[in-house]
């Protein structure tokens, strides 16, 4: 169990954070940046389950379910955090993404995908306030799976094939969990391909 008595260590002032390991690296580490924004998008969660919540819509089973799902996802994002902050494989007791969270993702995209309607078009971000927010944590999961990725390409190695996964499988989740947000696609907006030309 993680357990902080002081919040500031004045150990980051020379531009670099600790991981798990004990290893020191730049604050614009690749690596460091994904885990970040991972976080933000983690905050992005916490205010679409605000809404889900009672915040723009009476609650009900299915934002309950949906909140619930929300919830599992902001708790997983701290595993990869904490994953991605341990860049030692080797790692005794290291916390990893496994494969039984990707899987899981997925029964939920499936879960809520057969509640929806096909897609016609592609969508705009928006509808209600718990759709717009997932909408946001989604374009965000996007940035830190980019960032992850490019990390991997300049030569972390350390990199699990199932984190790659789990972000990959997280921002289409969030995609339908948008979708489900907004009256299960009924209140949806819609793409006009050259409305305002």
């Amino acid at each position: 169990m993680v357990k902080l008595t002081k919040i500031y260590t004045r150990t980051g002032d020379d531009g670099t954070t600790g991981l798990a390991d004990g290893t020191r690296r730049s604050k614009h580490d690749l690596r460091i940046a994904c885990y970040g924004t991972i976080d933000e998008a983690n905050a992005a969660l916490g205010l679409a389950r605000a809404m889900l919540d009672g915040g723009s819509a009476p609650s009900d089973k299915a934002s309950d379910i949906l909140s619930e799902i929300v919830m599992r996802l902001q708790n997983d994002y701290f595993d990869l955090g904490a994953d991605l902050a341990t860049p030692d494989p080797e790692m005794e007791g290291a916390l990893r993404v496994t494969d039984v969270q990707v899987t899981r993702l997925e029964s939920e995209i499936d879960l809520l995908n057969n509640e929806l309607d096909a897609l016609e078009s592609f969508i705009l971000p928006g509808g209600t306030l718990a759709a717009g927010y997932l909408h946001l944590a989604r374009t965000i999961t996007r940035r830190a799976e980019r960032e992850l990725c490019a990390a991997i390409e300049a030569g972390d190695s350390a990199i699990s094939p199932e984190a790659r996964q789990f972000v990959n499988r997280a921002s289409d989740l969030l995609f339908v969990a948008a979708r489900a947000a907004n009256n299960n696609g009924k209140s949806d907006i819609l793409w006009q391909p050259g409305l305002n030309r």
